[in-house]
């Protein structure tokens, strides 16, 4: 039973959608125009404003609020505006039809935001903070790439626009929606993130390659229909379940499994926008009842991130919403007389509808518009256009629900409306309570560097359009922890592999590196492609300098016009040093500095993080050091100058920090927009202490050497320019010393930091004396003693 009321007895806040508009426009028609997004923005605002009944003049005076949805150009930081763009978006369209709104409003990137803004702003009216507000939400992507592709760029139109005004911009809220390890390895477009979950749902169903492509086919043959017959459609062109499925010239593979007629289409021009006020603001203006929409129920629900999800085949936060949304209507879903389901790919439905029962061929159908890979997927406005047709439903089917459920993300963010032309009071809902059953659902541990055995969970191919293709498969290590990887672009037998009818539970190999992990289908492949080596040291190196003096190695970092900035290749060389440092029984200390007098090292080079290759950081952390497990014999950091960011995170790293009196420290990452992530959020606390350590982060404060030494960062200070005399000088008083009890000194600390208890901390260091009793070192050290001689360390 739902909870409709009489008009009579609706609350004046009630919120009531009272006018929808949708406008478009596609390169062939002969009325084309090349509209501005905000032209075809106010062009749909302009129809949803008459779509009341009333003169629009008079509602476009009453409105107090212009929401705008965020368009592809402003999505993410990575976006652009080829054509440019109005610096005020929602003003800008509230401009073109005389609205003069005291609140604009620009929502957050996704294909939530239509119904989560809408339900947003019923809130606010029912709540008496708002009367009434228009959203809207338009993308002309089809004429920014037509002009783009076929004008100079000096006879391309300008669309920017200055119109300044009060902006609520809520920036893009994309955090959490990927991840570094996405990033690295190729799986940041929706797309190949979608392919790798429809892979992984095509083996839960245990299907064959042939079964789930016909499946795809016909779960979006019926959205085809619908499109042809919708007049605001880019492809509105009914398809057969075959034709979307068969691949052809004009209907390529874009990603194992999908077909380019499977996926949403993006070149397009179309805009939605709705009025919606209270029900006595309504009143006011004498709005005829008839064309009162009312949202009966909605909820609001976020996934876990896709490499967290417990099993990538399924989110069931999509489920979940729907069901919430049902609950507050006081409806079943046998209730629902029409139904519109985010189509971006066919896992996006299939999410939705199969945990619901609800059957790919039901008749009531799975979208009102056709769907986006053949009406259109305008941006993350296209759930704006499926409540547009909800409206229309609801006051042509007097009495009838209509369900709208949109997506954001890689199944991400789900909003769901229901809508009615029945009477009922506005309900908050229970989105939070919802929210916290998902919450409470486990997680799966992720890993960036994965080596050895382990099992393909999911997989895609995406193929170039020069013949190439890139691999990219989801695994799992034996202890259950996930893994991206990319196949090598000439492991013909991976991805012979991948091509085969269900490649997924195989046992695979992978490797770790700076690039990235690299998968194989066999241990011996991935021998073949990477052989093992022996850690050894090279004649030279381009980007550092090493010296060996007896037991002593001093290693320098040799980019001083960079200020010894790191950049992979130097990471890449200093990590092959210390695993040849660590491994040739003849070195048993170590220095590290910088090239000149200005800087130890000014961490990571943000040109070359700006050119795209900032991720390629060693398995063993910045410098080869800041990730390191095990560092078993002493590093010294002799700071000559600037130690600052990733800098002083390598010093941190070291056992024994000494210094030039010049020397400055310092983590200022948040200054350009970054985190010290390669140990200084752990170390710096560890060592300085927190009070002073969050002052370091949260300001970017620096320390001077005298500072840094009553910190307890830095042990000693040299004067100006003989900090490497100093560190010889330490260097020197450790080789005097037994080197097998400095390493088990060294690995006993290592064991006991990790134990909060003190006794049990000082108990684990009893085994250095296992490794002790059976060193010669020791025995020489008691004879040179008992002698009054200097003892001969072997280092055994």
């Amino acid at each position: 039973m739902s909870r409709s009321v009489p008009l009579t007895a609706l609350d004046p806040t009630t919120p009531v959608i009272v006018g929808v508009g949708q406008a478009s426009e596609r390169l062939a028609d002969p009325d084309y125009q090349a509209r501005s997004e905000a032209d075809l923005a106010a062009h749909a605002v302009q129809t949803a404003l008459s779509d009341t009944g009333r003169a629009a003049a008079d509602v476009a005076f009453e409105i107090d609020a212009v929401v705008g949805v965020r368009t592809f150009e402003e999505s993410s930081p990575l976006s652009t505006s080829p054509l440019g763009r109005p610096d005020n978006m929602p003003r800008a369209v509230a401009k073109r039809v005389g609205m003069d709104p005291r609140r604009a409003v620009l929502g957050v990137t996704g294909g939530q935001s239509p119904q989560s803004l809408l339900t947003e702003f019923a809130g606010e009216i029912n709540a008496g903070r708002t009367g009434a507000a228009v959203l809207f939400g338009a993308e002309i992507m089809s004429t920014v790439r037509h002009l783009t592709a076929t004008t100079e760029a000096d006879d391309r139109p300008s669309l920017a626009e200055e119109v300044g005004g009060q902006l609520e911009d809520r920036g893009y809220a994309i955090a959490g929606l990927t991840t570094h390890q996405e990033a690295q390895h190729g799986m940041l477009a929706p797309l190949v993130q979608y392919a790798v979950l429809e892979n992984a749902l095509r083996h839960r169903l245990g299907r064959s390659r042939s079964d789930h492509a016909r499946a795809m086919g016909e779960l979006f043959a019926p959205f085809s229909t619908v499109a042809a017959a919708n007049p605001h459609s880019a492809a509105p062109t009914a398809r057969t379940a075959e034709e979307l499925v068969t691949v052809g010239p004009d209907n390529r593979v874009v990603a194992d499994p999908f077909t380019r007629l499977l996926v949403a289409r993006d070149q397009v021009n179309q805009a939605a926008a709705v009025v919606i006020m209270s029900v006595g603001r309504a009143r006011e203006l004498g709005i005829d009842e008839s064309r009162w929409v009312f949202v009966h129920g909605h909820a609001d629900t976020r996934e876990r991130t896709l490499m967290t999800r417990p099993d990538l085949s399924t989110a069931p936060a999509a489920a979940a919403a729907v069901r919430g949304a049902l609950a507050v209507a006081e409806i079943g879903l046998d209730e629902i007389d029409f139904i519109d389901i985010y189509s971006c790919f066919p896992i996006a439905v299939t999410n939705v509808i199969d945990p619901l029962g609800i059957s790919p061929d039901d008749p009531r159908g799975l979208t009102l518009t056709g769907g986006l890979p053949f009406f259109g997927g305008p941006g993350n406005n296209y759930s704006m256009h499926a409540i547009a047709e909800a409206a229309d439903r609801a006051r042509t089917s007097p009495g009838s629900h209509t369900l709208v459920v949109a997506n954001g993300g890689i199944l991400s963010k789900t909003s769901v409306g229901i809508y009615s032309s029945t009477p009922a009071p506005w309900s908050p809902g229970d989105s939070a309570g919802v929210q916290a059953l998902l919450d409470a659902a486990s997680t799966v541990s992720t890993t960036d560097y994965a080596d050895g055995p382990a099992t393909l969970e999911t997989f895609t191919v995406v193929p170039d359009r020069d013949g190439g293709r890139k691999g990219i498969v989801i695994g799992r290590l034996g202890d259950g922890t996930r893994f991206i990887a990319n196949v090598e672009h000439d492991d013909t037998e991976m991805f012979d592999l991948l091509a085969g009818e269900d490649p997924i539970g195989t046992t695979v190999h992978v490797r770790s590196s700076a690039r990235g992990n690299r998968v194989f289908a066999s241990r011996t492949a991935m021998l073949r492609h990477h052989p093992a080596t022996v850690p050894s040291f090279r004649d030279g190196y381009e980007h550092v300098e090493i010296r060996r003096d007896g037991h002593l190695l001093e290693v320098v970092i040799n980019r001083p016009e960079a200020r010894n900035a790191l950049h992979p290749a130097a990471n890449a060389e200093l990590d092959e040093i210390f695993d040849a440092y660590f491994a040739d029984p003849d070195l048993w200390v170590a220095i590290l500095t910088g090239a000149g007098d200005k800087a130890f090292s000014a961490g990571n080079d943000l040109a070359q993080t700006a050119g795209g290759t900032g991720l390629e950081v060693p398995k063993n952390g910045f410098a080869g050091l800041t990730s390191r497990r095990d560092l078993p014999k002493p590093v010294i950091a002799a700071v000559n100058g600037y130690a600052l960011g990733g800098g002083l995170e390598i010093a941190m790293a070291c056992h024994l920090v000494v210094a030039d009196e010049r020397a400055t420290f310092g983590l200022p990452e948040v200054k350009v927009g970054l985190a010290a992530l390669a140990g200084g959020l752990v170390r710096l606390p560890a060592t300085v202490g927190p009070v002073l350590a969050r002052d370091m982060i949260l300001t970017g404060r620096r320390l001077d050497a005298t500072e840094a030494l009553a910190a307890g960062l830095i042990s000693r200070i040299a004067p100006a320019g003989d900090v490497m005399t100093l560190a010889r000088t330490v260097a020197d008083e450790i080789l005097a010393a037994s080197p097998t009890s400095v390493r088990e000194s060294l690995r006993a600390m290592a064991v006991a930091e990790s134990i909060p208890d003190e006794i049990d901390a000082i108990s684990s260091t009893s085994s250095a004396l296992d490794g002790l009793l059976v060193s010669k070192d020791t025995i020489e050290g008691i004879t040179a003693f008992v002698t009054k001689r200097p003892p001969n360390w072997t280092g055994r």
